[in-house]
């Protein structure tokens, strides 16, 4: 038994002795393992999936090709010359679109630029009917 009292034999001291009974405890930690082995399996399970690659492959550019670049503001430029508004923008877009073969698109948007004004270039391109968007980026640094 975990405890014993002043009248026992065995007691030297004459006191109160309380020992912890562990049974208790071992039967807690094995049903809580039993518990994590039969719920871990069913966690783990994942799907799957072929991840892309990073590649970061040189722009080549032909001489039909054209650079839209949005600067942190929101102006538009159309091969390094600043359009007007986005009216000008769009009539240039659909002149691009009407040519064969058709010229590809690439859009150089500034670090700190609005997403909003990026969203309004591609969406100018996509109702003229350009085919072939592209973005320009910074590659990342070597070794990191």
């Amino acid at each position: 038994m975990g405890i014993s009292f002043q009248g026992d034999e065995d007691d030297e001291d004459g006191g109160l002795i309380s020992a912890i009974n562990t049974t208790p405890l071992v039967d807690v930690m094995l049903v809580l393992l039993i518990i994590f082995l039969i719920t871990i399996p069913v966690v783990i399970h994942t799907i799957p999936v072929s991840l892309p690659k990073e590649a970061n492959q040189p722009t080549q550019t032909t001489p039909q090709d054209i650079t839209v670049a949005i600067d942190r503001e929101g102006r538009i430029y159309w091969n390094n010359a600043l359009l007007a508004n986005r009216a000008d923008l769009m009539q240039r877009v659909r002149q691009v679109a009407d040519r064969q073969p058709q010229p590809e698109i690439h859009i150089r948007g500034d670090q700190d630029a609005h997403y909003e004004s990026v969203g309004r270039v591609v969406t100018a391109c996509q109702r003229a009917g350009i085919a072939k968007i592209g973005f320009i980026t910074e590659p990342p640094p070597k070794g990191d």
